[in-house]
């Protein structure tokens, strides 16, 4: 096999393949006998005919398409490995010359790995904002601690308080017309956590049991539904029952019961571990990220259009499947966003990923940094654990996804760099 290079822009390389003429004939022959095999051709077995036969019922044609496609993978591996090549994507053939009895010519364009020119990525010091537990942190905990076991009380003697919940009968009427889904019987909301429209609950206030009145709303601009998108509302209420929380006596009784604590100050250091705990995880997490940051801002790569084009694509699928798990659909979101300001978000974020993982893979061969089998076995380990499933099960689950096991190889080595980079570098809390 003879092979020509010539580099193009955008990290293409463009290969013309020369096959001898031998080689040529056993690769159409090979398909062929491959083809006979499933061909039902009449007066002969499967896998029986001779190749004019098999020429003659499904055409020269075919033969070669299916001899190529056999052939490639093989005569593609000995092209990167014989050039050293780091190939990025699926090789693909431009343009081919098969006839029989001549040398089989391909021109194929390869798409490599973007060169990375590092910059100093070791011994740098960089200062990073200190994370600090708010003054309030501590109380609000006990007060949330408190909220978790409150009892509610049913009042009667008095209107609607911000802090009560009530069950009421409404019925919401936009422009005119009744609002579909817009109207319920008995609905419990607690008015000082109230995930309705702005402006709804506060209306609630200072009602008393038995009355029937409206209020009035303006929805959202960015409402899903379009059709109410900034409009006014209309809604009829009626208050059915009105309840307050009574909350339990911050003692030591009440710390025995929902812990194991003895006392009051056994919460308060419990909830001080955690505070301490939730610092360090932030001032660590905050460490991480601007040593990245740093390090992939000082790196130069020129990225080729297409890398970005296949990552926003992976990332438009994610978005996707995260819109449908919270019950929208894409097409919703590109009528509420407008499809060119989506997909100009996503490119940002896939340019940014892209050179992410450049500069990740860059120090580790720099720096001989590998996944070990062990590694990626504890990778697996963990993720068994994280969704309750035993690892073999997990593993057969996971095979039947393409580029998977490859993903979690990758994030494992990304972790491995990161731990690499916050060893080999200075923090300053500040």
């Amino acid at each position: 096999m003879n092979t020509t290079i010539e580099k193009q822009p955008e990290n293409i390389v463009k290969v013309d393949i020369e096959i001898p003429a031998k080689d040529a004939v056993d690769f159409y022959n090979n398909a062929a006998k491959k083809i006979a095999q499933y061909v039902n051709i009449p007066g002969f077995r499967k896998g029986k005919a001779p190749r004019n036969i098999v020429e003659q019922h499904v055409g020269e044609d075919r033969i070669k398409h299916e001899a190529l496609e056999n052939a490639l993978p093989r005569i593609f591996s000995q092209v990167i490995k014989e050039n050293d090549f780091d190939v990025v994507a699926q090789p693909y053939v431009e343009s081919y010359n098969f006839k029989l009895g001549e040398d089989l010519k391909i021109v194929a364009k390869l798409e490599l790995r973007p060169e990375v020119k590092l910059g100093k990525y070791k011994d740098l010091t960089i200062d990073v904002d200190e994370y600090k537990i708010p003054e309030d942190a501590m109380q609000k905990s006990l007060d949330g601690l408190l909220q978790q076991h409150a009892t509610t009380v049913i009042v009667t003697d008095r209107k609607t308080i911000a802090s009560d919940i009530v069950v009421f009968d409404f019925e919401g009427y936009s422009n005119g017309e009744k609002i579909e889904h817009g109207d319920a019987k008995n609905y419990t909301l607690d008015l000082a956590h109230s995930s309705f429209i702005p402006g709804f609950a506060e209306q609630l206030v200072d009602r008393p049991l038995g009355e029937e009145f409206e209020i009035n709303v303006t929805f959202p601009e960015e409402y899903h539904e379009k059709k109410l998108a900034g409009q006014p509302a209309t809604f009829k209420c009626k208050i059915n029952e009105i309840k307050t929380k009574v909350l339990p006596e911050l003692n030591d009784e009440f710390a025995q019961k929902v812990g194991p604590f003895k006392t009051v100050d056994d919460i308060k250091a419990d909830i001080q571990k955690y505070l301490d705990n939730q610092k360090a995880d932030a001032d660590r997490v905050n460490s991480e990220r601007a040593i990245f940051e740093k390090v992939t801002s000082d790196a130069k790569v020129e990225i080729q259009q297409s890398m970005i084009d296949r990552e926003a694509d992976q990332l438009a699928e994610e978005y996707r499947q995260k819109l449908s798990m919270q019950g929208f659909t894409w097409e919703q979101a590109v009528e509420a966003q407008g499809y060119d300001n989506i997909m100009k978000s996503l490119k940002e974020d896939a340019e940014v990923r892209v050179k992410n993982s450049l500069v990740i893979d860059k120090i580790a061969k720099e720096e001989k940094i590998t996944v070990s089998q062990a590694e990626f076995g504890a990778k697996l380990s963990d993720l068994s654990k994280l969704y309750q499933i035993d690892t073999p099960t997990m593993i057969k689950q996971l095979a039947q996804t393409p580029g998977v096991f490859n993903a979690i190889s990758q994030q494992a080595l990304n972790e491995k760099v990161t731990r690499f980079l916050v060893e080999n570098n200075k923090v300053n809390l500040k």
